[in-house]
Order: C-alpha cells, then structure tokens, then sequence
C-alpha cells in the first residue's frame, strides 16, 4: 500500500475521534455530521486494514493498532499546524480573503472603521463582512470570524472577549414631547415599545437603581427582526425603545433620540469573537483580532 492509497483527510478525523471517543462529540467538532465522522473512519480502516475502535452502544474506544497510530500522528500532525501557521505568521501582508460575520448595529457602528483602518495595514487583504442579526453557521457558510453581542448560549463554543456594552432605553424627541418623559419603570407600560422581536425575553425588562429592582412587562404593536429596523422605528417616533450604548450615543448627540430613565441600568452585555471550530486560525482572522482588541480601547469602545 502506497501513501497515495489513503486519503488524509480521514486522518484529522481519525484524531478528533479518538480524543473525543464518541461519533457525536467528534461531528460536533468538526462540525459535521455524524455519519460523514463515520464513513471516513470505516474509509481509513479499510485502506489500513485494520480495526482503529471498538464500537459499542455507549463506548467508542481505541483498539491497540489505533492507539498506536494516534500516539505517532498526533504529534506529526500538530508539528505540520505549527509550521503551516508560523509560515502564515510571517506574511507582512495578508492576502485572501476574511469573512466576518457581525449584528447589524454593531457592523456599522464598530466594525465597518476598525475593518477599513486594519486594511491600511494589509491593502492586499480583502475583506467579506455578512451583518445580520442572526446567528449565522460559520462552517456552513464559509465564515472565519463572527462578532456575537449579548450572552454566549454555548459555553463549549471557542470564543474570546471583546468587551461589553450597556443597553440603553431611548426614544425620539417627538415621541417624548407627544407622551410625556416617563419617570419610573413602573410608568413604561402606558408607553407605545418598539420590540426586537429576536430577543428571548423581548417585552420583559429588568431596570435596577441602586438598591431597587423593577420588573417590567413591556405592551407592544410594532415588532422588527432587526436593529437596523428597531433604530429608525424609534428615530421616526414609533415609541419606546433598547438598542445598545455604542448606537445610541451618536444618534444622541446629534439630537435624533433621547436617553429614557438614565439613573436606571439594564444587564449589560458582552461582545464576543466567536470561531469557527477545530484548532488552526488563519494568521489574517487572529492578526485582525489582535487589532480589534487594541483599536476598541483606543477608540472608546
């Protein structure tokens, strides 16, 4: 048998299995399913002729000729990873193409000028930025790098943080003077509320102020899917409204909202970049990272 004869792709599955030990926790991983999980190993079974595991209902074990072979690959395959980044590393120009998923309130407020200042650094980079305020499948749709606000789901999930924002309740001027400046949460209810119908708990709102905490249920005929759509909802005075401190505080300075109980705070939130799985990232997504890391405390955010 010749090297030709294997294919090595199987071999990283081959490895992902055999630390995980189950064919779920392994798809996962890899973020596949698990019947491709299972199919490459039968694969490279076959070609090696051999048994690498032993199957049972609740057990997926190494066999002696597996173990044998996980203990001489692993560590030539991580040799290879470290030489493949390391070659990467050294580009004082990135090229390719970085694909960056993000809210859309937080694209156009924060990523848009940190992407645009990081490329003045790499002018061969380009750059694909898919802003929405759905979680998007990063594998699934090519994706390096997501930007993720709010409160991770997934705590097996590989990601870092960023920072964290403030939610901010605002309103337009008009709307204010029409329906009065409310000055307690319990008064909030009489007030039209532009829900962001995305939100788990969308019309329940917790505000605290020193050592009071007021629990508020929010009445609301005007959803949207977007914070984009939320954002001119409340600009053009369609009610009460959250969206985050990064996109409020411009809109308003320039007059077009209002804060709304300012000495009352709701949970804050965190912003996260979140990758894909598996353990190589490409020298352009954690160049950028480390850039947006040092350009958001410079900017203020």
């Amino acid at each position: 048998m010749q090297l030709s004869d294997i294919d090595l792709n199987t071999v990283p599955v081959f490895l992902v299995l055999a630390q995980e030990r189950s064919f779920t926790a392994a798809a996962e991983r890899l973020g596949c399913t698990k019947t491709k999980v299972s199919l490459q190993i039968k694969a490279l079974e076959f070609r090696l002729g051999v048994a690498l595991f032993r199957r049972t209902t609740r057990l997926v074990s190494l066999t002696q000729a597996g173990e044998q072979l996980y203990q001489h690959c692993l560590p030539l395959l991580q040799q290879l990873s470290q030489q493949l980044i390391e070659a990467q590393s050294s580009e004082q120009n990135l090229s390719g193409t970085l694909v960056i998923s993000a809210p859309e309130d937080y694209a156009h407020q924060v990523l848009v000028p940190a992407l645009l200042a990081f490329r003045q650094h790499h002018p061969a980079l380009a750059f694909e930025l898919k802003s929405s305020d759905q979680i998007k499948d990063l594998v699934k749709e090519g994706i390096d790098l997501s930007i993720r606000a709010g409160w991770l789901k997934d705590s097996s999930q590989k990601a870092i943080a960023l920072g964290s924002f403030e939610q901010w309740l605002v309103a337009s001027p008009a709307y204010l003077q029409q329906h009065g400046m409310p000055e307690h949460p319990t008064e909030l209810p009489q007030h039209n509320f532009v829900c962001f119908s995305l939100l788990p708990s969308a019309l329940h709102w917790s505000f605290s102020a020193k050592s009071e905490e007021v629990q508020v249920q929010m009445r609301s005929q005007i959803k949207a899917g977007s914070t984009g759509s939320v954002t001119a909802l409340l600009k053009a005075g369609a009610g009460l409204g959250v969206i985050t401190d990064y996109s409020a505080k411009r809109l308003i300075q320039q007059g077009e909202l209002k804060q709304v109980l300012p000495l009352w705070q709701l949970p804050k939130g965190g912003i996260y970049a979140v990758y894909p799985p598996g353990q190589f990232r490409p020298a352009r997504v954690r160049l950028f990272v480390e850039f947006l890391k040092e350009w958001l405390v410079k900017s203020g955010f």
